[in-house]
């Protein structure tokens, strides 16, 4: 939600992130095949998770790289009422308009 209070020029580093993701995935592959075959199957595993997570990570960058840049809003658009949690102005409990 827009709150007016974000940077106008703020972008998402996903580039940045792909790479280290990616760095992550090749060190946590690396460290669990060494820690499997000297025989410490704890670091295996622990290794094991990084790697999950960070394919996981890796993915979701990957979404968001493809889905492309997002139309936000220019300086001359106020910001948005920030949701209360109530049922708003002029709407019913549904989110549709009152009418008459």
């Amino acid at each position: 939600m827009r709150t007016g209070s974000e940077p106008a020029t703020a972008r998402s580093p996903l580039r940045m992130r792909f790479w280290l993701s990616l760095w992550g995935l090749l060190w946590a592959a690396f460290g669990m095949t060494v820690f499997a075959l000297v025989g410490r199957p704890g670091w295996a595993v622990a290794c094991g998770v990084l790697f999950v997570v960070a394919a996981v990570d890796l993915t979701m960058v990957l979404r968001h790289l493809r889905q492309g840049p997002h139309w936000q809003p220019g300086r001359d658009i106020p910001p948005y009422e920030p949701d209360h949690g109530g049922t708003g102005r002029g709407r019913t409990r549904h989110g549709h308009p009152r009418r008459g």
